[in-house]
């Protein structure tokens, strides 16, 4: 809480949102204790373990192969005390299964030329990858989908009549009402606004995002960066540059806040004062946080035919393609060998 009175810390609040937030807030922070972070990484650990292996499978032969890089990513340190500070959660990070390597500069600078003189100290880890265009390739599953005989509908689902606890069809804002055999809800922040539908009152709420996008720029990492001074990411995507992690709780409906993406940028010519671009592009995206940081994955209660993949927060791509491979599983009354009942969707 203390870092909502500096300026200087990533992390924002809309004051105005306070007395809306603070049912979500007390259960969270019920959650922010050693205990329960060991029992919450172990099984985020679950989803997110095998993530790039689950993305090579779901993305095989369908053309968006191309997007996904096995680069590890890198987590710098002004100093090794800064790092020292930090030592006992890199011991949960590698007590879960995380491949990690600490670096000194020298190694650093042989790491990436570009990232020279600007760390102390480094955390590598070996066993991630990222995704260089994140839009490009959902839209190109999504074109794959449809060459499988799939279909796509764009539009606002405003309702899902249900009788004898089974929905029957979802109705869009135009009127458009379609058949449903079963339905999963994956939208994210705004998925509560379909499960009030049916009566679920499940605690969700948006830690919103600020990003900063830099067109051709001339700077190209080897891999993701973390830098934790700023507390925020680095990334290389296709032609930009893009920088985030400042959050704020603000709820869905407010227009982004100026301060979040100054002191982004302030941050980015901390640690690039030499970085050069064309343009830079802002947005503000929304991560569904569930007060124990874990998803929402599996059968709602009272519905036959509803399911539930949503609540990822920061990690909705990454752990997407499993959330899928369980819940397509599920849906075909297979069991997963997994034990999922800590994302039980009805939990709350």
């Amino acid at each position: 809480p203390t870092m909502l009175f500096d300026s200087n810390q990533p992390l924002f609040l809309r004051w105005s949102y306070l007395p809306k937030l603070a049912p979500w807030l007390v259960k969270f922070l019920k959650k922010a204790n050693h205990s329960d972070m060991n029992e919450i990484s172990a099984n985020l650990y679950r989803v997110m373990y095998d993530s790039v292996d689950q993305h090579i499978a779901l993305a095989k032969d369908t053309g968006a192969e191309k997007y996904i890089k096995n680069s590890g990513w890198l987590h710098g340190y002004a100093h090794k005390s800064d790092f020292e500070k930090d030592r006992s959660y890199w011991e949960i990070r590698k007590n879960i299964g995380l491949d990690l390597i600490e670096m000194e500069p020298e190694d650093i600078a042989n790491y990436d030329p570009s990232l020279k003189g600007k760390f102390g100290y480094a955390v590598r880890s070996l066993t991630d990858g990222h995704i260089t265009d994140p839009g490009a390739y959902i839209n190109q599953l999504a074109e794959y989908f449809k060459t499988k005989g799939g279909q796509v509908l764009i539009g606002e689902v405003v309702d899902i009549p249900r009788s004898d606890h089974k929905a029957k069809t979802i109705e869009f804002a135009d009127g458009e009402k379609v058949n449903v055999d079963h339905i999963v809800i994956t939208s994210g922040a705004w998925s509560t606004k379909l499960t009030k539908k049916l009566g679920l009152n499940i605690p969700l709420e948006s830690e919103r995002g600020y990003h900063l996008e830099f067109v051709n720029a001339n700077i190209e990492l080897k891999s993701p960066l973390m830098v934790a001074a700023g507390k925020f990411g680095v990334n290389s995507m296709d032609g930009r540059l893009r920088c985030a992690g400042i959050v704020e709780f603000g709820g869905l409906e407010a227009e982004p806040s100026r301060a979040p993406f100054e002191l982004l940028m302030k941050h980015v010519r901390d640690i690039f004062p030499e970085l050069e671009y064309d343009e830079v592009k802002e947005w503000m995206g929304h991560r569904p946080s569930t007060p124990d940081s874990l998803p929402l994955i599996g059968a709602l209660d009272g519905m036959e035919n509803v399911w539930a993949g949503f609540g990822h927060q920061h990690l909705g791509l990454t752990g997407g393609p499993k959330t899928g491979r369980w819940l397509a599983q599920m849906i075909s009354g297979e069991k997963p060998n997994e034990d999922l009942s800590a994302f039980d969707p009805n939990r709350f």
